[in-house]
């Protein structure tokens, strides 16, 4: 059961969906039984920069009946619907950020600046032209030079490697990143987090960022270094888990 559909952005940039159903999963962190649903999305589908963009699994309950399957189809249409959202929204970002670049050039001439809006133009052409013209049309020939606008933010967009491997890792760390945060969150609500289990967690967590938005050139290095991140949220979050459980959470 699953979902492939190539799909059209509104600025044009070509991607293609897929969304699979992975079946009954062991999940190590949760230590139970998931039905994993994974999604993955593909910009520049068919050209030589095309690159993984997006990627996210959602787990529903493990029951194995008639039913159950009817209402995983049901979601695997839901969740490739989703992802149009989010792609455009990961579009605008883009846009608003190559603008800032360009902005920056026109007013420094720095060469980072340069670097980095060339890049963008690579990946993306179509947002790089689209943040162009939008930034020219809102010029005008007698206007004065404004202020300079804030540093552009970075987008810390999630590195998701083609090997099959090591993109399981990097969702991995990512979901147990999520259910860490949301599980520290209830737990200090409750006052039974001490400042030496927040501040490891926060130590983790932000190892766990750099690692989403890192790119090796050694491949296994980096599925070493993905390896050892998720094994040290996997444990900070079974702790965390346990004490929750047992204040009540």
């Amino acid at each position: 059961m699953g979902f492939n559909k190539n799909h059209s952005s509104r600025t044009g940039t070509l991607y293609h969906l897929q969304v699979e159903d992975r079946g009954p999963i062991f999940d190590e962190a949760l230590e139970a039984w998931v039905r994993r649903l994974n999604v993955i999305a593909y910009a520049n589908y068919g050209e030589p920069t095309a690159r993984i963009v997006y990627g996210k699994d959602h787990d529903l309950p493990d029951t194995r009946t008639h039913e159950h399957n009817r209402l995983v189809a049901q979601r695997i249409q839901e969740l490739a619907a989703e992802v149009h959202q989010v792609l455009e929204e990961k579009e605008e970002r883009q846009v608003g950020r190559v603008k800032k670049l360009l902005e920056r050039y026109y007013r420094t001439r720095d060469d980072e600046a340069k670097r980095e809006f060339e890049e963008a133009n690579r990946l993306y052409p179509l947002l790089f032209a689209r943040a162009f013209q939008e930034l020219k049309a809102s010029r005008t020939p007698t206007a004065e030079v404004p202020a300079p606008p804030p540093e552009a933010a970075p987008v810390e967009d999630v590195v998701y490697p083609l090997d099959a491997h090591q993109r399981e890792l990097v969702l991995e760390i990512e979901r147990v990143g999520s259910e860490l945060r949301r599980d520290l969150s209830a737990l200090k609500a409750r006052g039974a987090a001490d400042d030496i289990l927040q501040a490891t967690c926060a130590k983790l967590l932000a190892r766990a960022k750099e690692s989403l938005t890192r790119s090796d050139s050694s491949s296994e290095f980096a599925a070493r270094y993905l390896d050892m991140t998720r094994n040290s949220l996997v444990t900070a979050y079974r702790q965390v888990r346990a004490r929750l459980t047992r204040v009540g959470g």
